[in-house]
């Protein structure tokens, strides 16, 4: 991975761990993204009419392989929160939900605003188990959470999801894979989950202003999802009652820059190859679990997990903030803690050298 840090010029002046806010830009993101406005800048709107005839297909297309979904199922949405409320808004109010205490607001607060009937599952080490107790009380319709937590890091068990799908069929699990998608390798139509939405700007490296839904082929019987606009029916008045279910999320224009940069930034992980990518991450997660471990500034929970993401929230307080901050160590204060992130830009080293500021000063 050491020689794709050339692409991020901002890893030059400092050690970025802060994935888990923002993803970097690169330097094939920003080449595309100044060629296709100067094209726009001589072409005006002939040049976007045809880059939304051609490029937004193109778009779709890349994100059904990367994560292989059918291309038909898949939404270009502008973020993950838009696309929720969407379909939120076709789902049945009396379908009982299962959610998880203290899970990103923007999976949360969606289901509380329209007074789903609602229990909660604890978020600690032991998440699982939680989550199965509170499946064999009552009958669930809905089990909506974030594949990775955004304060912890803590990552659902991929397997166990396959597990409540055995156990209870017809519950839909709707999952946010912001803080997952472009970490791992992941196969959509081969798990257990019936709808991922995300956001691009993060792991995905895509820059802001772009995200997917991807929806199994039997959810749309459980939604009656209504938006629509003529973007939906491709521009055409004849098509206005044969939608299908995924363009019912794209009723808009979809913005070529961005939706361009999406595959700007899939292209770039596909590059490296997600398998390496995958390897890479797992091997940082647990070189810096260890140190963490060993400084004494993990939580319990996360110490008795199996297995974690790259996310790591350590003990600390605005003094060690700030001193991670004069050192150059580019973090975020979350929760009761410190919040450091790492990607397929970070090495070993950054690590090393976190963790030798970390054990000078704790």
């Amino acid at each position: 991975m050491q020689g794709i840090r050339k692409e991020f010029p901002l890893l030059e002046n400092g050690i970025y761990t802060n994935t888990a806010s923002s993803g970097l830009m690169h330097n094939a993101l920003i080449q595309w993204r100044r060629q296709h406005d100067l094209e726009f800048l001589n072409g005006g709107s002939q040049m976007k009419t045809e880059a939304m005839r051609t490029q937004i297909p193109e778009v779709r297309k890349t994100v059904s392989r990367f994560f292989n979904c059918k291309n038909e199922n898949v939404a270009l949405t502008q973020n993950f929160s838009l696309g929720l409320n969407l379909l939120l808004e076709g789902l049945d109010r009396k379908s009982k939900v299962l959610l998880l205490e203290n899970d990103y607001p923007s999976v949360n607060w969606p289901f509380e605003n329209r007074d789903f009937p609602i229990a909660y599952a604890k978020i600690d080490a032991h998440l699982e188990d939680h989550i199965w107790e509170q499946l064999k009380t009552g009958n669930f319709s809905v089990l909506a959470l974030s594949l990775v937590q955004w304060l912890t890091g803590i990552k659902i068990d991929l397997e166990f999801l396959k597990k409540i799908k055995s156990e209870f069929p017809e519950i839909i699990i709707i999952a946010d894979g912001t803080q997952f998608c472009g970490t791992e390798s992941f196969d959509f139509e081969n798990s257990a989950i019936d709808v991922l939405g995300a956001s691009g700007y993060k792991w995905l490296l895509a820059g802001y202003g772009n995200g997917f839904m991807l929806f199994k082929d039997h959810v749309k019987h459980y939604f009656s999802v209504k938006s629509i606009g003529f973007n939906a029916a491709n521009i055409n008045k004849d098509m206005r009652d044969s939608i299908r279910f995924a363009k019912h999320f794209e009723p808009g224009h979809l913005d070529t820059l961005n939706f361009g940069s999406l595959k700007c930034g899939m292209d770039f992980l596909s590059a490296i190859g997600m398998d390496k990518i995958t390897a890479h991450n797992r091997r940082l997660s647990e070189k810096a679990k260890n140190g963490f471990t060993n400084l004494g500034l993990l939580d319990p929970d996360i110490l008795e997990r199996k297995e974690h993401s790259t996310i790591f929230n350590i003990k600390g307080d605005d003094s060690l903030h700030q001193l991670l901050t004069n050192e150059k160590v580019m973090c975020a204060q979350r929760g009761d803690g410190i919040r450091l992130s790492f990607h397929c830009y970070n090495t070993e080293n950054d690590i090393d050298e976190v963790l030798g500021i970390l054990r000078t000063n704790v």
